[in-house]
């Protein structure tokens, strides 16, 4: 190794090397180069073919009339309150202290499928229940569960394509039945939903209706034993079919009008089963039911007591974000579960903002 240094001209023997300031200016602006390309990759302003939060948002929007300070799917709905009492059986399976707790307050909001928040209930197939439980030690739980046994797609890629091929055609108004077609084709569980949709009875209100977590959880109790769950309510209504001339005779907003008369005469009540799931099962596939012979255990009831309009009521704004948890329930790898948490996330700020800017009443009524 050469003991001599070499030198620019100018500089002193052994006197520190000066770098131009123009590398330090170009190393800045490629970092910060990088970051933007980052943050657009993030919010999906690059690769608008693959499935971010605001891909799947801007998708849900394109199928329907745009109605400012609303949800973008299960528009219409009502907000709810009540309580939740836990059953020794749940806390066995998992440390949450709401299977604990003697009573937890509960903030709901029952509601129906589709992005129309003044569509005619009857001509809704989904019904849906979004709860949030708050317990004392400052911790929440937030589900958001709907009528069918099952998910029509196993991934989120699949769902976007399926939203996308319900965008109507700017000739008819209408999806085109051909793309369409293609994603059943594509998707057996898509198919079957279908045949769900066909074929399963229509309830005849909010409260004899079962709601279904089809995403699977992993519950942990207070030994660290782990265990994959899906749970679902199920009412202690009598359940009752609708028939054809009911629907075609129900009022706009039946089930909210029907709901309330029920809760006149005393609280609506769900209890709440968990299914266990054994190592054969579809865990992060919410399309694929599993078998019925699985073991279920009941760990706890919901009591729900009053309603409010969800303009001024207190569930308007919140996020039923599913991956809200408290310790001893945790999400699993399920990309749909990932995937409604990031557009739920979305969809909440794009309404906020709505309301903010003027764009819809602070009421969350369309202007």
């Amino acid at each position: 190794m050469s003991l001599f240094r070499y030198t620019r001209a100018g500089q002193e023997p052994g006197a520190p090397r000066r770098h131009s300031p123009l590398l330090w200016i170009g190393l800045i602006a490629f970092i910060a180069g990088l970051l933007i390309l980052a943050f657009a990759w993030l919010a999906g302003w690059l690769g608008r073919d693959r499935a971010t939060a605001q891909s799947f948002t801007d998708t849900i929007e394109a199928t329907g009339a745009k109605h400012p300070g609303f949800r973008r799917a299960h528009s219409k709905g009502v907000c709810v309150t009540g309580t939740f009492q836990g059953l020794p059986a749940g806390a066995e399976l998992s440390s949450a202290r709401v299977f604990r707790q003697q009573q937890v307050p509960v903030l709901g909001r029952m509601s129906i499928g589709g992005a129309d928040p003044h569509g005619a209930d009857a001509n809704a197939r989904v019904r849906s229940m979004a709860l949030q439980l708050k317990t004392d030690d400052g911790q929440e739980w937030r589900t958001a569960m709907n009528s069918f046994p099952f998910f029509a797609v196993p991934t989120a890629d699949a769902f976007l394509e399926q939203t996308k091929a319900q965008i109507p055609d700017p000739a008819t108004g209408k999806p085109d039945p051909a793309k369409m077609a293609a994603v059943a084709a594509k998707y057996p569980s898509v198919r079957a939903f279908g045949e769900w949709a066909k074929s399963a009875p229509w309830s005849t209100s909010w409260a004899n209706t079962d709601y279904n977590g089809v995403n699977s959880f992993r519950f942990t109790n207070a030994a660290g034993q782990e265990q994959v769950v899906r749970w679902s309510m199920r009412p202690t209504a009598a359940f009752e079919a609708m028939t054809a001339e009911q629907r075609a005779q129900a009022g706009l907003d039946y089930l909210a009008d029907e709901f309330q008369q029920r809760l006149a005469q005393g609280p609506v009540q769900w209890e709440m089963w968990v299914t266990l799931a054994e190592p054969s099962d579809a865990i992060n596939d919410p399309s694929i039911p599993w078998p019925a012979e699985r073991r279920q255990v009941k760990v706890g009831t919901l009591s729900l007591t009053a309603l409010q309009p969800q303009a001024g009521g207190a569930c308007r704004d919140i996020n039923f974000d599913p991956l809200i948890l408290p310790s001893g329930i945790d999400g699993t790898d399920d990309p749909i579960l990932a995937a409604r948490s990031a557009v739920y996330s979305v969809s909440f700020n794009r309404r906020e903002r709505e309301t903010a800017s003027g764009a819809a009443k602070a009421t969350g009524e369309a202007k």
